[in-house]
């Protein structure tokens, strides 16, 4: 046996002498791209690229999906879809029952009070006099892509991200980034968080103190190309359209009037001038900091907005849509040409997905199409549910908190009136599944078992996280959506994202197989050949891992 051990360890070691850069490829040294750009949509359909491809030009979208290998039918299996829990799943390659981030916010029954997936007070603002950086990633429980490459080079990989929304920012930078960068609505400044920077670099002041932000709100949002030519879409005044404030909803768009009534500068973020400050911060990023200099590969993510919060307000088939995706292309053309001149093509490994697709508006699927789909009222729905509580068990507070596809129950005045929990949730959730928008609920206790169903209850399983999610949860049949008197949803049911590798090490290639989100990961550890993540649920997409 000892002589045995001994041939073996001669073997590695006259191996490791034979192949030393094998050996070294690990630390991303040779052979590896210098810098890995990460390019992630919020809200973009696939399809948005077949539709508006005559109008893009050849070094953007056409030159990523002309040159690299596009995986067509890539999927984001979650119950609620938001780019703050499909950040984290891209980034992880875990589902949101590992990962923790099941929405942007959720109930804290200790705290009694609803939670945001970043805030963390611990931590205070870079960059600006508010507290919209006292943030942090401590909420995500699993490691990201980032992570684990900085974990790998001891440090020496540098790790950035920048976007418009703080959540995107956060979770595609990981817990060990050098600097997660985002946009402030109150003070129209780029801004980190103390958890990143300890003192905010001076080319990020020199940036901030040319108040781009300012200079775009006085601008009007014009469309690119003459609007006679956007026959993709709609009609500019289509009757359907609930527009800005329900209100305004054609060309040109007032952007300075409606951030008055806004009182910041939220709705600049729903226009194409939030992408270019994205983009324009990105290659002064790219100048300042000491990315793609040595052996290590560094890794920058950039988050880009499909309108953000008001893609209810006009839905895929807008003008406005249209021209936001005319614009994009553009600075993505903008944004690779830069970096490829600066490091190489082959030296940079650049992907393009989504953390969210979108869906159309339910008025315009029911009034031009005539589908069966229709809206669903939570508060009427959670009215019901406490009116026949009361009757049933006693007039009392039987529902602490609701959110749009889940409810949580009161624990403590279930136990105070001894009853069974579980009995409880079974109530609750075969009341709420007679609703006809209502595909299926399920109580809590049979989501904690586990199961490794597929199809319909998939997005169940693969999202609850016990002490975060609610005592039930429930899906809506397809095409239907939540609606509030008084709140505005940005709600999609739609899972199919894009996904697009181009640059080092890609062949040009249409991969047609199915894939999911948390194929990311394990894809991207594969082209940088490095370790997986110990509790990665995805697979490395094997036309790539060749």
């Amino acid at each position: 046996m000892k002589q045995g051990a001994v041939v073996i360890f001669v073997l590695l070691i006259t191996s490791w002498i034979a192949n030393p850069l094998k050996a070294q490829s690990t630390t991303g040294a040779q052979g590896q791209p210098k810098v890995v750009v990460g390019i992630v949509v919020e809200n973009m359909r696939p399809d948005y690229i077949q539709r508006y491809w005559n109008k893009f030009q050849s070094n953007g979208f056409k030159k990523l999906y002309t040159q690299g290998a596009v995986c067509s039918n890539i999927n984001i299996t979650q119950h609620i879809q938001s780019y703050a829990s499909g950040t984290a799943t891209l980034y992880t390659g875990v589902n949101p029952s590992i990962h923790g981030i099941i929405d942007k916010t959720w109930y804290d029954r200790l705290k009694e009070k609803e939670l945001d997936c970043t805030e963390d007070d611990y931590y205070f603002t870079v960059g600006a006099d508010t507290d919209a950086g006292n943030a942090s990633p401590v909420k995500l429980l699993s490691n990201t892509i980032t992570d684990n490459l900085k974990i790998l080079t001891l440090g020496k990989s540098k790790v950035f991200s920048v976007a418009m929304n703080r959540e995107s920012a956060i979770f595609s930078a990981g817990h060990s980034a050098d600097a997660a960068y985002w946009f402030d609505v109150e003070s129209g400044r780029m801004i980190s968080s103390s958890f990143y920077v300890s003192t905010f670099p001076d080319w990020v002041r020199i940036y901030n103190s040319e108040n781009q932000p300012e200079m775009y709100s006085y601008r009007n949002w014009t469309t690119l190309l003459p609007e006679t030519s956007y026959n993709e879409s709609v009609a500019d005044d289509y009757i359907l359209e609930k527009g800005y404030y329900d209100k305004w909803n054609t060309f040109p768009h007032t952007i300075s009037k409606y951030i008055k009534r806004s009182e910041d500068f939220r709705p600049l973020k729903t226009t194409p001038y939030a992408n270019l400050i994205v983009k324009d911060f990105t290659l002064r990023l790219m100048e300042n900091e000491d990315i793609g200099s040595d052996n290590a590969t560094d890794f920058v993510s950039v988050v880009f907005s499909s309108m953000d919060y008001e893609n209810v307000s006009f839905g895929p088939a807008s003008v406005e849509m249209e021209d936001t995706y005319l614009y994009l292309d553009q600075y993505i053309g903008e944004l690779v040409s830069a970096v490829e001149k600066k490091y190489g093509k082959n030296n940079v490994l650049f992907f393009l997905t989504a953390n969210t697709s979108t869906s159309y508006p339910v008025n315009y699927l029911k009034e031009e199409f005539n589908l069966p789909v229709d809206n669903f009222m939570p508060e009427s729905a959670i009215a019901l549910l406490t009116s026949y509580l009361n009757i049933a068990y006693g007039e009392a507070k039987w529902i602490e908190h609701y959110t749009d596809l889940q409810v949580y129950l009161d624990h403590d005045l279930i136990e105070k009136n001894k009853l069974d929990l579980n009995d409880m949730r079974d109530v609750t959730s075969n009341f709420i599944n007679q609703f006809e928008g209502v595909q299926v609920a399920l109580p809590a206790y049979q989501l904690e078992q586990g199961s490794s169903a597929n199809g319909l209850l998939a997005p169940l399983y693969k999202s609850y996280s016990k002490g975060r999610s609610g005592d039930f949860l429930y899906v809506l049949k397809e095409g239907w959506q939540p609606s509030y008197k008084y709140k505005k949803v940005n709600y999609t049911d739609q899972s199919h994202i894009p996904l697009v590798f181009y640059g080092a090490k890609i062949q040009p290639m249409n991969i047609n197989e199915k894939y999911f989100a948390v194929d990311l990961v394990p894809t991207l550890a594969t082209l940088l050949d490095i370790p997986l993540p110990d509790k990665c649920q995805g697979k490395a997409i094997k036309e790539l891992a060749k």
